[in-house]
């Protein structure tokens, strides 16, 4: 039988995606203007079409309106970049979301660095993991920045505690690593080249699984005790930990789904409406 406390990413995400909406109506109302989110989708991977179409339909709860951009999956970088371009200069447009991945024939750092700081409010330029790192005000990566949110909702005091990320990646390794050092957890990092993983995860008082391979952290792997997040979503609704054996262990652990997934939407949806507010003036 589970022990460890579940992290309810759902209900946490609803009230974030309530206030957020409370807040997107105050702004219309005070400037006449709609907060707007722009999505742009390369391609018609299945997964990508439902996870944009799974974000409108928030965006639509929350108050903000939504302008999607489909471009065809033989769309150049340089077609793609202009796309962004355009967007950001568009007054109407407040927010900007490029659904990845977007094909092995784009180079995806220059798309998003077509993407206007003020922007980018799903945290994935150059620029926001600066703000990210120096703890200076812009927009976090979404996930992590969901991720951060869901341990303040359950009390997890971070200060001094052995935090491993388990991952690497540009907009969820790395920036949710630079997020926990902020708060004065130690981090270390871990990847496919880490020699004796088990080793380095047993030692953790916080988990974050963000590697993209299904059932990777074991229970076994678990210390006693550890808060155990499960950033990972692969084929048949399964993250990167082995969620049974690592609930006899954790004192706290996100199911998939249900745990990070709808922070990160929220978190979207928040940026949104703040980077229109700062756009207008209010």
């Amino acid at each position: 039988m589970s022990q460890a406390r579940l992290m309810d990413g759902t209900a946490l995400a609803r009230r974030i995606v309530e206030d957020t909406a409370r807040q997107a109506a105050d702004l219309t109302r005070r400037t006449g203007t709609q907060p707007c989110l722009a999505t742009v989708l390369v391609g018609e991977d299945p997964a990508s079409v439902t996870y944009v179409r799974m974000k409108q339909n928030r965006c639509r709860t929350a108050g903000i309106a939504s302008r999607h951009v489909a471009l065809p999956a033989r769309t150049t970088t340089e077609e793609l970049v202009a796309t962004l371009r355009s967007l950001s200069a568009d007054p109407a447009v407040h927010g900007i979301l490029l659904q990845h991945p977007v094909g092995d024939h784009i180079d995806e750092r220059a798309a998003f660095e077509a993407i206007a700081p003020e922007k980018d409010v799903d945290g994935v330029t150059f620029a926001s993991f600066a703000t990210m790192s120096f703890g200076v005000p812009g927009f976090v990566s979404c996930t992590p920045g969901g991720i951060l949110r869901l341990l303040d909702a359950y009390d997890v005091d971070l200060t001094g505690k052995r935090a491993v990320v388990v991952g690497r990646s540009a907009i969820l390794g790395k920036p949710v690593g630079m997020l926990l050092l902020a708060r004065d957890a130690t981090v270390t990092y871990c990847h496919s080249r880490t020699a004796d993983l088990s080793a380095v995860v047993r030692e953790a008082d916080v988990v974050v699984a963000a590697v993209g391979r299904p059932r990777l952290i074991r229970g076994q792997d678990v210390k006693p005790g550890a808060v155990v997040v499960d950033a990972g979503y692969n084929p048949g609704n399964v993250g990167d930990v082995d969620f049974d054996s690592a609930a006899e262990r954790a004192s706290l652990i996100t199911p998939v789904p249900g745990g990070v997934g709808p922070m990160t939407i929220a978190t979207l949806l928040e940026q949104t409406v703040t980077a229109a507010a700062r756009q207008l003036g209010v």
